[in-house]
């Protein structure tokens, strides 16, 4: 692929990135990552800060939106469409993950809401979970078929992944709190990362 034709795609991709980690850099210091172990909590934080909740979370949005459409273009201009398939179905989950959050910002004025918005957390919490491992597997499809530096360095970066999504599994009936949670999104960075490079220096 051609430098021209490698500019949407990579410009999909880096735009992707830098919005969902300027989302969590609004959301993790504001208390606002919305763990549903603790639903109550959640929606105080909600309630104290719901215009900087919904501004992060449209740039969450905009972020999922962005990886779904490089999804789109890789199928259309690389001709992979494995890898591609499954990068446009991990924004898409991520999407759904985001409406759930948008759910818990109406629920935070309903008295006595607590129990609903742990549904609702939950759901949104496995559904971004399902997000991280189909970016993971988009990360190993692609990865297959780099060149070889990118494949050693994709291979890493989809073990991170699977490492980041496997967390929550080894929690049982409690459920990841904020520091496992945190942990896990640390691991998604190396995938992150590769897919910036395979974007913008993967194959032609």
């Amino acid at each position: 692929m051609s430098t021209v034709h490698k500019r949407p795609f990579g410009a999909l991709v880096t735009a992707a990135v830098v919005l969902m980690a300027a989302s969590a850099a609004v959301a993790v210091p504001a208390g606002l990552t919305l763990n549903p172990a603790d639903a109550a909590a959640a929606l105080d934080a909600v309630a104290a800060r719901p215009g900087l909740h919904l501004v992060e979370l449209a740039v969450d949005v905009l972020g999922w939106l962005a990886l779904a459409a490089a999804g789109l273009v890789a199928g259309r201009q690389r001709g992979d469409v494995v890898a591609a398939g499954l990068l446009a179905l991990a924004g898409a989950a991520g999407m759904l993950h985001d409406a759930g959050n948008l759910a818990v910002t109406q629920l935070a004025v309903v008295p006595g809401a607590a129990t609903a918005a742990t549904g609702v957390l939950l759901t949104a919490k496995w559904t971004v979970n399902l997000a991280g491992l189909l970016w993971t597997a988009a990360t190993a499809a692609a990865a297959w078929g780099a060149p070889k530096s990118l494949r050693r360095t994709g291979i890493a970066a989809a073990a991170a992944g699977l490492a980041a999504v496997a967390l929550p599994w080894t929690t049982g009936t409690g459920g990841p709190g904020p520091v496992l949670e945190q942990a896990g999104y640390l691991l998604h960075l190396p995938v992150m990362a590769w897919w910036v490079a395979f974007a913008w220096r993967g194959p032609r």
